[in-house]
């Protein structure tokens, strides 16, 4: 937001010509959205995106196995592995045996990783309500319907 507006107007080159393509009109939203992750959540938590998910993820199912959270996540399983590394070395979650399968491995907040969860997600949205500002509450349930269409596959 604030590069494009402290540019001149000479220096932007006329998008009109690929605004019809929904891939880049994505890319130009995720742009805007990445940076007020960043700057929101991504510095001051010392969060990846995909850790703010995972975190996420937990916060509102009270836990779950590596698997459930590869396929959620879309991720290939050493992905996920590696993920859950970090955050347990940052005492953020735990891995836990399964009560119901000895076998299994539950994936748990710690109590740090817990408040960190809670106070990013009251973060998020108040993040998230300033980037949707310039959409009506209607405009904003439509963009939602859409990208959860999209996001499917």
């Amino acid at each position: 937001m604030a590069v494009v507006s402290e540019t001149k107007a000479a220096d932007l080159l006329d998008t009109g010509s690929v605004h019809h393509l929904m891939g880049y009109l994505l890319a130009m939203a995720s742009v805007q959205t990445r940076r007020a992750f960043q700057h929101s959540l991504g510095t001051p938590f010392d969060l990846r995106t995909v850790e703010f998910t995972l975190l996420m993820l937990l916060l509102s199912s009270g836990g779950a196995s590596p698997k459930q959270l590869a396929r959620t996540l879309d991720m290939p399983a050493p992905n996920v592995t590696v993920l859950v590394d970090k955050l347990v070395a940052r005492g953020l979650i735990e891995r836990r045996r399964s009560s119901t399968d000895g076998r299994g491995q539950r994936v748990l907040l710690t109590t740090d990783g817990l408040a960190l969860a809670r106070q990013a997600h009251a973060q998020s949205m108040t993040s998230e309500a300033e980037l949707l500002q310039r959409l009506s509450p209607a405009e904003q349930a439509m963009l939602r319907e859409l990208l959860l269409k999209l996001s499917r596959g």
